[in-house]
């Protein structure tokens, strides 16, 4: 039996992202995404959708280290459900998107900052072979983790 679980989202941060290490030091970024909706509800309104996101270890420091309330990205990953029970004994439950590639977005002049501050030598051709995580969009605009 087949199957394939994939998402790819484009929104933009509603909190600056959140970075912990579990007890054996790996670092986990979580990140809080707003997706607008492409269609209008009945009152003429566009909703929105927020989703929880989960980067893990050298993509999750830096996420942390440039990303931002406000800034948009795209993300592609899986989703995962988890379950617990809280101290009181209530269920809990949630569905979250696990990152694989985090690109950052937006103007130009930003992921040129982004670049040199994480020491890229040809931000115009956009060369970041020397840097670890980060690997080319095909025109050099973007930046993924």
């Amino acid at each position: 039996m087949a199957s394939l679980n994939r998402v790819i989202l484009i929104g933009n941060l509603t909190r600056d992202p959140e970075l912990r290490y579990t007890p054996n030091g790996v670092p986990v970024c979580t990140l809080r995404l707003a997706v607008n909706r492409n269609f209008s509800n009945q009152q003429g309104e566009r909703e929105t959708d927020y989703f929880n996101v989960i980067a893990w270890r050298q993509r999750a420091e830096l996420c942390a280290e440039y990303l931002s309330k406000g800034r948009p990205v795209a993300v592609e990953g899986r989703l995962q459900s988890r379950s617990w029970e809280t101290d009181e004994g209530q269920k809990r439950s949630i569905i979250e998107i696990v990152a694989d590639n985090v690109v950052f977005l937006g103007r130009r002049g930003e992921r040129e900052d982004d670049l040199a501050e994480m020491g890229a030598s040809n931000l115009a051709g956009g060369d970041t072979s020397g840097i670890d995580g980060v690997d080319d969009f095909g025109s050099g605009d973007d930046i993924i983790f």
